[in-house]
């Protein structure tokens, strides 16, 4: 049981604010509320010690509302905390009806409502969800593997997480980059589709086509899309001119100045484009200013790996320009032996961005006859059930006869979608 709502607002656009003119709008907000105000304060910072801007309260027999604003970059922080009979809803919805009027450019990035003086524990957010609901079945499975991943990397443990199919596309990014950033993913393998996808929807995100319908497309439809200059894939149409062709134009010349990995081609130009999406739901933003290692097995299949291709035949890059998988095991090796933590494995999907790390274990062991460990964890998110030759849906414990896993390593396998998945599981791990 609560006895308090605390509300928040993040808003952007507040360039220029006025601080009296908040600090009266917080007044007449509350008043409004039939809260009772004991106090006001308004502190104005001119930039000689604190960035431009204010702070302003109006302090409350039930607590307090509160505004803090950076004028010259145009954040906006607002809060209103009631332990009484007021609802704070009533106190903000007076105070963003006169923002929108008085800045109607001002865009509110959060809007969140807590409950306070809470009389018993709670576990809220994903975590909490997940904890309470998800039970049985692939929930139950993917609540296991939340909790076994948590432990494990709470115990010194460090992670690769691999990305097939077509997660870049679906915007993985957006729950992926936070996780390395908080320092909870420590590797990524990918497919070159994964590698660049993310990369085109960072320049061209608003020319991007969602298809809500796209069950329901006939062969004339698909023609029109093609024609229209989209490629689909499942819901969503990637723009070829402005988001294939608009990198191309970027790459080749990158292509020319020396030999690198793919991925270290294209974080070389990151800085150059002009991003359509905010920069912090890039992936491979947040894995370049980590430093961590990024691996791309059979980037030639990619649409750049083929305009690499294509512009080798026309003689104007050497196929030199750019390294080979051989060299990206050959790191990675480096990489599994100089590892002083023990190491898992999360596999999005099957396919060569599986495949090609997970054997670097069985290669240094016994074809390098040196000494590491074994893979500490394993947990695979996959639709492909188990049949026979499919190798993506073998189950995990096939990989002890190959010198990957050993018995009683913790081993996962959740038979469900992995844009619904790996969101949530990331976001646990967060919570």
């Amino acid at each position: 049981m609560s006895h308090g709502s605390h509300v928040m607002l993040d808003c952007t656009g507040a360039v220029g604010m006025n601080g009296s003119w908040m600090l009266s709008l917080m007044e007449k907000a509350v008043d409004a509320s039939g809260a009772r105000r004991v106090h006001s304060h308004i502190e104005e910072f001119d930039g000689t010690i604190s960035p431009p801007g204010f702070a302003s309260v109006v302090l409350l027999d039930e607590s307090h509302v509160s505004a803090h604003c950076y004028s010259d970059t145009g954040l906006l922080a607002i809060d209103a905390f009631s332990c009484g009979n007021t609802d704070p809803a009533r106190i903000i919805e007076v105070i963003e009806k006169a923002l929108n009027s008085e800045y109607p450019d001002m865009k509110i990035n959060r809007r969140k409502r807590v409950e306070r003086f809470l009389s018993e524990p709670v576990n809220g957010g994903i975590r909490g969800f997940v904890d309470r609901h998800f039970q049985h079945f692939n929930a139950g499975a993917l609540r296991d593997c939340a909790t076994s991943l948590d432990h494990f990397l709470r115990s010194g443990g460090r992670l690769m997480v691999t990305l097939a199919g077509a997660m870049s596309t679906a915007e993985i990014g957006r729950s992926l980059a936070p996780m390395i950033r908080a320092g909870k993913i420590h590797a990524i393998t990918c497919t070159g589709a994964n590698l660049e996808e993310d990369v085109f929807n960072l320049v061209a995100h608003s020319k991007y086509q969602r298809l809500p319908n796209w069950r329901n497309l006939t062969e004339e439809d698909e023609a029109e899309l093609h024609s229209k200059g989209f490629n689909r894939v499942t819901d969503t149409c990637i723009p070829e001119e402005e988001a294939i062709r608009h990198i191309e134009d970027k790459i080749v010349g990158q292509w020319k100045t020396k030999s690198a990995f793919p991925h270290e081609h294209l974080m070389a130009i990151l800085d150059d484009l002009e991003a359509e999406i905010p920069r912090t739901d890039s992936w491979l933003i947040a894995a370049r200013d980590a430093g961590i290692p990024v691996y791309v097995p059979g980037w030639e299949d990619s649409t750049l790996g083929n305009i690499f291709a294509a512009h080798c035949i026309k003689g104007n890059v050497d196929r030199s320009a750019v390294k080979t998988g051989i060299d990206y095991m050959v790191h990675l090796a480096e990489w599994y032996k100089e590892a002083e933590h023990p190491i898992g494995f999360l596999q999005i999907g099957g396919g060569i961005a599986g495949d090609f790390p997970i054997c670097v274990v069985p290669m240094i062991r016994q074809d390098l006859q040196e000494e590491a460990p074994l893979w500490g964890w394993f947990a695979q998110i996959s639709e492909s059930t188990t049949s026979y030759g499919g190798y993506s849906g073998a189950p995990p414990s096939e990989k002890i006869t190959w010198g990957k896993l050993a018995p009683g390593t913790p081993m996962h396998l959740i038979e469900s979608d992995a844009t619904i998945v790996a969101p949530i599981l990331f976001s646990y791990i967060l919570s």
